[in-house]
């Protein structure tokens, strides 16, 4: 038995997957052959049909599995339908995208199956069966209907297989990101985000009997330490470990186990997420002794109205700059992560976010501009208010380059202006140069009507690059694009093996 999965990951950051490395793991424990296409152009594989269908006919799967993120949905069905068309084998969408538009999904017609939901026991089954008649967790189109079947229990990942990293160009992909190394320790949150997939997966999960708590699940420190020297031992020039975890210092008694047995098995930084509401002095304390280097905090909106009425994100400004300010008392690099373009998003909200990081000056900032994941509540709020712009949403492939909400005119003006600017902005709020110089240009960057800033964009970059040399000049820290389009970083960071 071969099963193909097929990661279609293209005109976006190269990334990791681990719903493909966790299956493909039980599946080889149960002695069936997996094989993986990891369509991304940076990992020398672009959207190229042709070698896809040589691949394809190489292989010979009994099985096809693609894994869908809803940016790549179209690469996805457009492999999917050209596979059809030389090769008659079943094919599964599993993955977000599936799960949060099943009925859309089952709908298309190269698709056979999808996985609703955690697919690892249901795609051993599959396998094992033949048919997915029955099996957990699977869509199919019946005679005369399309079938859902219940869903299965949480998984328990402490029982699953190592996850297989053999499966991909591992190395490759480790010289790609400059030393970069994803790991999970958990899976799940116990948060409730509107713009998140996590309350789509719980709902559906209740809707079956399954509770909520029993959604976050962590492996053991065992395990995650093992995972850790394997990679060190089998794969080289490894620079930084990235915890992927959506809260990775949720469990404060896991987190200090973790920080003793981590720094005695390497002294490897690692950078990961916490939480601005559930973060102190001991975990600080824990992450810094551990050899953390990198601390992340979702912050979505410097504004309590839009965090509170819109993203269902429960936490005050005052939360937020506690938690930074413990951060760099104890000496960690701290990063902030933002969105503009929100539904109901108005100006002042927007310059709340700005100004919001400008007070808590964190080491680096991304941003990216709010897509409506179908699914979300947060999508629902977009489709009622008339804010999609459906053919562009369909159209795009990542959500920093451009933004598919109509939010109006003034308002659509200022996010490009921000999306575009944003180490400016930051820059002159909180009055880097001392001399104002930056505020200066923001508000004339501000007084911009579209036809100027249409005109002038590239006049304003040049000033604003401008003002950052004489400020690198005079050994004044500032923030400036680095790594990517979307990041703003201090100046003074001079660590250049660290690009997360």
């Amino acid at each position: 038995m071969k099963v193909l999965f097929v990661y279609p990951n293209i005109n976006t950051q190269i990334g990791f997957n681990y719903g493909i490395a966790y299956m493909s793991g039980l599946l080889k424990a149960n002695n069936i052959e997996t094989y993986l296409l990891n369509v991304n152009e940076k990992l020398n594989y672009p959207l190229d049909l042709e070698r896809i269908k040589r691949d394809v006919k190489r292989i010979k799967p009994d099985f096809i599995g693609f894994s869908v993120l809803t940016n790549q949905y179209k690469y996805a069905l457009k492999i999917a339908q050209s596979i059809k068309g030389y090769l008659d084998v079943p094919i599964i969408f599993g993955g977000i995208h599936p799960t949060m538009d099943p009925e859309g999904t089952i709908s298309e017609s190269p698709v056979d199956y999808i996985c609703i939901g955690e697919g690892e026991e249901a795609l051993l089954e599959l396998m094992q069966k033949g048919s997915p008649k029955g099996i957990r967790n699977m869509g199919y189109r019946g005679k005369n209907k399309i079938v859902f079947e219940p869903l299965r229990p949480y998984i328990d990942i402490v029982k699953l297989p190592f996850k297989d990293y053999e499966i991909f160009d591992f190395q490759q992909m480790i010289d790609a990101k400059d030393g970069w190394v994803g790991l999970t320790a958990s899976r799940g949150c116990p948060f409730r985000c509107t713009y998140c997939l996590n309350h789509k997966i719980m709902g559906l999960y209740k809707q079956h009997g399954h509770l909520p708590k029993h959604y976050l699940r962590r492996h053991t420190v065992d395990q995650l330490i093992d995972e850790i020297e394997y990679l060190l031992s089998h794969y080289n020039r490894i620079k930084m470990f990235i915890f992927d975890d959506d809260i990775f210092t949720f469990d404060k008694e896991w987190l200090r186990e973790f920080s003793e047995r981590y720094k005695a098995i390497t002294d490897i930084g690692f950078v990961c997420n916490a939480h601005a509401r559930v973060f102190d002095e001991d975990m600080a304390r824990h992450l810094k002794e551990a050899g953390c280097r990198i601390v992340k905090f979702g912050l979505e909106s410097g504004s309590e109205r839009m965090r509170r009425d819109v993203l269902n994100r429960y936490m005050s400004n005052k939360d937020i700059e506690k938690a930074f300010d413990v951060a760099h008392r104890f000496g960690l690099h701290t990063s902030a992560f933002v969105m503009v373009g929100l539904p109901d998003e108005k100006r002042k909200d927007i310059m709340e976010t700005v100004k919001l990081l400008s007070r808590i000056q964190p080491g680096r900032f991304r941003w990216s501009l709010f897509f409506p994941f179908i699914g979300t509540k947060a999508y629902d709020i977009a489709e009622k208010a008339g804010l999609i712009d459906f053919e562009k949403m369909h159209r795009l492939d990542n959500f920093t380059d451009e933004t598919c909400m109509k939010l109006g005119g003034d308002m659509d003006l200022l996010v490009d202006k921000v999306k575009t600017l944003f180490c400016l902005f930051v820059n002159g709020y909180a009055n880097m140069d001392g001399e104002q110089r930056y505020i200066e240009l923001v508000k004339e960057l501000e007084l911009a009507g579209e036809d100027d800033w249409l005109e002038k964009k590239n006049l304003f970059l040049k000033q604003a690059e401008m003002l950052d040399k004489k400020m690198e000049t005079k050994g004044k820290p500032y923030y400036t694009v680095k790594y990517n389009p979307f990041m703003g970083v201090r100046s003074d960071w001079k660590d250049d093996s660290i690009s997360a």
